[in-house]
């Protein structure tokens, strides 16, 4: 009991302490830019690239300049990745990118 109390009145008094005033010369935080112009990253060297063809959509996700997976989304079906284990170049087909490792969880406690 005592230590439920305690409990509880350290959550209200970290409540207060976290409800401090706001200072009186606060400026608001200018809204940020965002770029819609292209679906491409600015940096070709990062991230994602988007092509369409008429039966897929592929996208390349590079890091550092380097191809490290492939998606492939068919216009009818499953969409597949293609991925480079090794870092050799040689992408090898994947269903998806879960492995199918579930470990086991079991309840220890219950609060």
């Amino acid at each position: 009991m005592r230590l439920m109390t305690l409990l509880l009145l350290s959550g209200f008094a970290t409540g207060a302490l976290a409800a401090q005033a706001v200072p009186p010369d606060l400026q608001p935080l200018p809204a940020p830019s965002v770029d819609t112009s292209s679906d491409s990253p600015v940096d070709a060297d990062e991230g994602v690239t988007i092509t369409k063809e008429a039966a897929n959509k592929v996208e390349e996700f590079r890091v550092g300049g380097r191809l490290y997976m492939i998606k492939v989304t068919p216009k009818h079906g499953q969409p597949y990745y293609l991925v480079d284990d090794h870092g050799d170049g040689k992408f090898s087909r994947q269903g998806s990118l879960d492995s199918g490792f579930r470990p086991p969880q079991w309840v220890i406690k219950k609060f």
